[in-house]
């Protein structure tokens, strides 16, 4: 994957770009607002990681001049500014994401992961997600396994689709509340847990199949290949 990292403090800026070349990502650094929106008109990068707050150009203006020339690829905001109203705006000037420091480098990969899948998604037409012996049909909205419906309310299933599209990827437990609940804060609730293990337990059908995994202090894992315990 090709990034973008437009960020102005060395520190930082070294920390993301060795952490993500460790797992196989190109970056290419900017570190102000115009070189960045030099960099992106004339790159071609899958996502954009843009900092709000950067010399010569803020990030806000970086971004609606983007949007302005026609370039979709998707932009990831990782900036200090948390305020709802911040992200708000951010998110309505056409970025795609928004995490806020200080953040996890497990979550900034998993969500630029996500973001450069959904914008190869929306190249063509899917209508249907598979992993391992699951199919989830988008237009009737049905589930199945090995050919057998599994009856899913409405949340259980959006819940299923998000872990369909990044299987094989952990997503944290924010990213599941932002991108299947719309809550862009934590309630400090038990929603994502209860909804998770009645999933777990649809899924699994009385086996002892495990389709999702937890992983401590990251997140959650959908199984290309499901586990089963002896």
């Amino acid at each position: 994957m090709n990034v973008l990292l437009v960020e102005d403090d060395v520190e930082t800026a070294s920390y993301i770009a060795e952490g993500l070349r460790t797992h196989g990502l190109s970056i290419e650094h900017a570190s102000d607002g115009e070189l960045g929106l030099a960099r992106a008109l004339a790159g071609e990068h899958e996502v954009i990681i843009l900092d709000r707050l950067l010399p010569s150009r803020d990030g806000l203006s970086v971004l609606k001049a983007l949007r302005a020339r026609g370039v979709k690829t998707p932009v990831l905001y990782l900036t200090a500014m948390d305020g709802l109203d911040d992200r708000v705006e951010g998110l309505e000037a056409g970025g795609d994401d928004y995490l806020v420091k200080p953040f996890f480098l497990v979550e900034l990969l998993a969500r630029l992961k996500a973001l450069a899948r959904r914008a190869t998604a929306t190249t063509s037409v899917h209508t249907r997600l598979r992993a391992a012996d699951l199919e989830l049909d988008l237009i009737e909205r049905r589930v199945t396994r090995e050919g057998q419906d599994i009856a899913l309310l409405p949340q259980e299933f959006k819940l299923l689709e998000y872990l369909l599209r990044n299987a094989g990827s952990i997503v944290t437990r924010n990213m599941l509340l932002e991108h299947v609940w719309d809550i862009h804060f934590d309630p400090q609730t038990s929603v994502v847990e209860s909804h998770m293990s009645r999933l777990r337990a649809k899924l699994a059908g009385g086996s002892t199949t495990e389709y999702i995994r937890t992983i401590r202090g990251s997140g959650y894992l959908f199984l290309v290949r499901p586990a089963t315990s002896q």
